[in-house]
């Protein structure tokens, strides 16, 4: 291989060098970059667009005593058929991985009798009331930190309050479902109407106790004959002797 072989090369290589630069250019000139200021080709609105981000309403809470006033307790007996696997439901039935839960509505907590719990469960006070096991149901070791039971919780309001009426039923005393909180009235508009009535209601009163007849301003009656077509308000009409006659036909 002499220098013309060498030569050779390096003339393809430096070609080959030339040939993209070119091309790049030729690029540049067909497709120019689009800077800050380029307009679209057909006129977008980009709002209408959205961005996916927009923030959804929450749906507004629902009380308890609502949830159970609208809940079913066959809904709920199905419910309960995923828990047989540790707890028994009838009355004097057996204790399993979980205490029976007859009469459980009311019931002290950690009392019922032969069965084993936690410590975090038996240091607990006070009775099992439906918020109580609303709030152990949805989210049993947020509810009871350390507590033995394995079931991850129940998320859905509803399914709860319908598990919730089930549980009523397991008793021969069945407590009461807590009173539905009260529907907010939006008294406003009657508030305003009623302060408007008021007011016309006193006027009318005041000028009833003067004696004095309302006086319709210049402007008023000026308008109102502009209104009639020109015609003066303010002064009476004539009379004709046609129009008024003798009264003895």
């Amino acid at each position: 291989m002499g220098d013309l072989f060498w030569n050779k090369i390096a003339g393809v290589v430096i070609g080959t060098i030339l040939a993209i630069m070119v091309i790049g250019l030729i690029a540049e000139g067909l497709f120019p970059e689009h800077g800050e200021e380029t307009e679209f080709a057909y006129p977008l609105d980009l709002a209408s667009l959205g961005t996916g981000s927009t923030a959804v309403e929450e749906a507004p809470e629902i009380d308890l005593g609502t949830l159970l006033a609208n809940a079913s307790a066959d809904a709920g007996e199905r419910i309960a058929r995923r828990c047989v696997s540790c707890h028994t439901f009838e009355q004097g039935g057996a204790n399993g991985t979980g205490p029976n839960l007859w009469g459980v509505v009311g019931a002290d907590k950690a009392t019922h009798a032969g069965f084993g719990y936690s410590a975090a469960l038996s240091s607990m006070e006070g009775t099992w009331t439906y918020e109580n096991l609303d709030a152990f149901i949805e989210n049993p070791r947020g509810y009871v930190p350390g507590t033995n039971m394995s079931f991850a919780g129940l998320r859905g309001e509803e399914d709860r309050a319908d598990l919730l009426a089930y549980l009523q039923t397991l008793s021969a005393d069945p407590v009461p479902f807590p009173a539905p909180a009260p529907a907010e009235a939006d008294t406003t508009g009657d508030e305003a109407g009623g302060e408007m009535i008021e007011g016309e209601d006193a006027a009318v009163t005041a000028d009833a106790e003067s004696g004095e007849t309302p006086v319709i301003e210049e402007q008023e009656i000026e308008s109102q004959a502009a209104a009639a077509g020109g015609e003066d308000l303010t002064d009476e009409p004539e009379t004709t002797e046609d129009e008024t006659g003798d009264g003895e036909e």
